[in-house]
């Protein structure tokens, strides 16, 4: 299944671990949002450890399932290749 994933988190640390355990997952595409191809256990896996790692009274992270027909709908604008700084997030 293709998720994308987006993540709100106040605290610098925490969402520096949110950060690093979505990197073991899939592609960091922009500031706050990651793109990742999952089999069924992989999500359920992220999902359990994104959970046990966030305040869920002050942070949100939200799941976007895209179907294949919605992924080939997906249209870029600009350099997709160009790397985010690490040090912008963490």
């Amino acid at each position: 299944m293709f998720v994308l994933i987006s993540y709100d988190i106040s605290d610098d640390k925490r969402r520096t671990k949110i950060h690093k355990t979505l990197k073991d997952f899939g592609t960091w595409i922009q500031y706050s949002v990651f793109e990742c191809e999952l089999k069924e256990k992989e999500y359920l896996q992220l999902r359990y450890r994104l959970k046990k790692k966030i305040d869920i009274t002050e942070d949100n992270i939200r799941f976007y399932f895209l179907c294949k027909k919605c992924q080939d709908k997906i249209e870029k604008i600009g350099d997709q290749n160009s790397p985010i700084e690490e040090s912008v997030i963490l």
